[in-house]
């Protein structure tokens, strides 16, 4: 069958789409589960646990990304990409045994900067110590999600996803509800849902598990060298995009509860953004790996012309639902009159998101796709100190600032690798 690129990019962004939707949506039933129990520091101890390991796992997305880069261009370029899965599978079983022994001294650490009682801060100690035994799995799933979307693979993705928060919402209600684990119960519904998930990825992607015809081909040191350059600099660039986020946090809960608790709910916005994006971003990261495999310049200009044009559909539909339904998505969100009128003053600047975040989501999926890591690199530490430097110079707007720093961060981005792009696709020579 043959099918026009639009096509293409929907086929491979639909499954995507679906699994970001379920994801949020399955992940309520921790809040749900420990919210009912009789004290608040149960869902404190789990709200500190839960933001521990988003950072901790989030370090580690590269994982997802260079597994994603390199197997696109193994499929573009017809080569076998079981070798990709395989080097993907072996580091991850690495770093994860890793996080586990150096657990002790990341709890410690992500605890003393996450703060909170001492009660909830024991409970939440619990929590990590738990968790952190699913983490050889959290990181060979992104090898998993990563492998299937760069061979336009991508129901699997849905389908791990589904079953991992399945999972973990069916142990959640057995371990807290009916046996009484409280955060324990949660840690362990947690961990042991990862492991279900890597089942069913190693199950759905069997056939790319038979040892390569040529074992030379897994140890050959080039390819295990270029697979840790990249990882390394999107690692890096991960580091510097927390970073700009850990602050905005920080610099809010200076202005007070209510605008802490109010820009939380504003972060929402972003993350829904984010996920309506991310679809067509990991569509990019296919059909641009593909191409760039192929070494086949018309193919990959026509990935990046198409997957922008949904983008920018995206964003403009992104931008009259955040009008439309921003003011009843806040009042969604929290019952609260300080936090609800804090949120409402703040909206406008969630008008400008779709406009100034856009390209840098779309772009990370065209970088990926071409393992241009060291550029993503670049591009973020240059934007991180676009993002400082705005903030030194708004600190005196207050509230205000910040979210003029955050878009200008996100627009910054987009526009320096915008200019990457366009300098590397002019080039002389160029084919993809």
């Amino acid at each position: 069958m043959n099918l026009t690129l639009n096509q293409r990019i929907w086929m491979l962004a639909w499954p995507l789409l679906l699994s970001n939707l379920t994801a949020p949506l399955l992940g309520l039933v921790d809040t749900a589960v420990v919210g009912h129990l009789e004290h608040p520091r149960y869902l404190a101890a789990v709200a500190l646990g839960s933001n521990f390991f988003m950072f901790l796992y989030f370090s580690f997305n590269f994982l997802r990304m260079g597994t994603t880069g390199f197997a696109s261009q193994a499929r573009g370029g017809e080569r076998d990409t079981r070798v990709v899965l395989l080097r993907g599978l072996l580091l991850s079983a690495l770093l994860g045994l890793g996080l586990i022994l150096m657990s002790p001294l990341l709890r410690d650490t992500g605890l003393w900067l996450l703060g909170g009682s001492d009660a909830v801060q024991h409970l939440a100690q619990d929590y990590i110590n738990i968790r952190i035994l699913g983490a050889p799995a959290a990181l060979a799933n992104f090898a998993l999600i990563g492998f299937a979307i760069g061979t336009h693979n991508t129901r699997v993705p849905l389908k791990m996803t589904v079953l991992m928060h399945s999972t973990n919402a069916l142990l959640d209600v057995l371990l807290v509800q009916v046996w009484h684990l409280d955060v324990r119960g949660v840690a362990i519904a947690s961990a042991c849902a990862e492991y279900v998930g890597l089942a069913g990825g190693l199950f759905w992607l069997r056939a790319a598990l038979r040892p390569p015809a040529n074992r030379e081909t897994l140890w050959q040191p080039s390819a295990i060298l270029a697979l840790m350059a990249v990882n390394r600099d999107i690692f890096i660039r991960s580091l510097a995009l927390l970073t700009c986020f850990f602050f905005f946090t920080a610099q809010g809960a200076r202005l007070g509860d209510a605008t802490l608790a109010a820009n939380a709910v504003l972060i929402t916005f972003l993350l829904l953004l984010s996920n309506l994006l991310d679809g067509f971003a990991n569509a990019a990261e296919a059909l641009v790996g593909e191409a760039h495999g192929q070494r086949d310049r018309a193919a990959f200009q026509a990935a990046v012309r198409a997957t922008g044009r949904w983008t920018v559909g995206c964003a403009a539909l992104a931008m009259l639902v955040f009008a439309l339904g921003g003011v009843p998505l806040i009042h969604l969100l929290t019952d609260l009159p300080s936090i609800r009128d804090t949120a409402v003053a703040y909206l406008p600047w969630m008008l400008l998101l779709p406009l100034t975040a856009s390209a840098g989501f779309w772009l990370d999926g065209i970088f990926v796709g071409a393992t241009w890591g060291a550029a993503m690199r670049n591009t973020m530490l240059v934007a991180m100190g676009l993002f400082f430097a705005l903030w030194a110079l708004t600190r005196g707007w207050d509230n205000h600032g910040l979210w003029l720093t955050m878009n200008g961060f996100m627009a910054g981005r987009g526009i320096l690798m915008g200019w990457v792009l366009w300098r590397r696709t002019t080039a002389p020579g160029h084919t993809g």
